[in-house]
């Protein structure tokens, strides 16, 4: 269960500029449906270059309705220059502070609201669009958004940078690749929070089905419920894993990725590589 604010579970409850604006000056979309968590943010300058108007649309948990309000709230009468200072520490402050697990939420907001100035300045309707190396596959993290993030917030290790932006949290290998990175900005050593693990050469099917559980509570479910989604174990047949997908992740697009690059791969990392998960019929 998430610790929230009172400020948080307000923003929740009364979300604060939800909707569209007729002709905006500026437009910035950022997230997926598939990943669970998308954003779009539009608002109106005055004549005096300060926002007069702002409203947003969202899909996400509570925490993802929050920032955004939280936003549109801190940038209502800022002049551009200013709203383009706002940083993904400012709306979490506003907001009292945010669950570790649920930071990324802030950072989307940061990251339309960038969006919405550079299509406000180029005076054409544009998408957050990925720039530079990919490092997290699982979730398009690239290079940049993570060594921007680390420095924002003064991170420190892997697991904190997957709290802020997801990067780690899918397949998990990229995260000695992002210790490099904070290593790089930082001067010292990150702890990539994977630990030497060897497999089980033999397992009795009690004990296999023992281990499928401990690996999906342990290393699988807790990324999946950061999107407001979960997963079932339903049987093991042999070498075939039954699973269901539930919350968010029922019915998500994505399903079948994330079923392979994070379900699956976790279970063949922790378990047996002869494991192949399936989804309940």
């Amino acid at each position: 269960m998430w610790d929230y604010t009172d400020k948080v579970k307000d923003h929740f409850l009364n979300p604060q500029n939800v909707g569209e604006i007729e002709n905006p000056d500026g437009v910035g979309q950022v997230g997926s449906l598939a990943c669970g968590d998308a954003l779009k943010l539009m608002f109106k300058v005055d004549a005096e270059g300060r926002i007069a108007d702002v409203k947003f649309k969202t899909f996400g948990c509570a925490s993802a309705i929050a920032s955004a309000s939280a936003l549109t709230e801190i940038i209502k009468g800022m002049k551009i220059e200013e709203a383009a200072k706002v940083t993904n520490k400012d709306i979490a402050e506003f907001l009292g502070g945010l669950p570790d697990q649920k930071m990324h939420c802030s950072v989307m907001g940061r990251e339309a609201l960038e969006a919405a100035i550079d299509n406000y300045k180029t005076g054409t309707t544009q998408t957050h669009e990925l720039k530079g190396k990919v490092v997290c596959k699982c979730f398009g993290i690239t290079e940049e958004e993570i060594k921007r993030i680390v420095r924002e917030n003064n991170l420190t290790d892997v697991d904190e940078v997957m709290n802020y932006c997801k990067a780690g949290g899918g397949c998990r290998a990229c995260r000695p690749e992002i210790a490099e990175i904070i290593e790089g900005i930082t001067g010292s050593k990150a702890d990539a929070g994977e630990k030497p693990y060897e497999k089980p050469q033999k397992l009795t099917n009690i004990q296999k089905i023992q281990l499928i559980q401990k690996c999906i509570d342990e290393q699988i479910r807790p990324a999946l419920r950061a999107d407001g989604g979960d997963l079932e174990l339903i049987d093991v047949i042999g070498d075939e894993v039954i699973v269901a997908f539930r919350g968010m992740c029922a019915g998500c697009p994505s399903s079948k990725i994330t079923m392979k690059d994070v379900v699956e791969a976790r279970l063949h990392e922790f378990v047996s590589d002869d494991l192949t998960v399936v989804q309940e019929k």
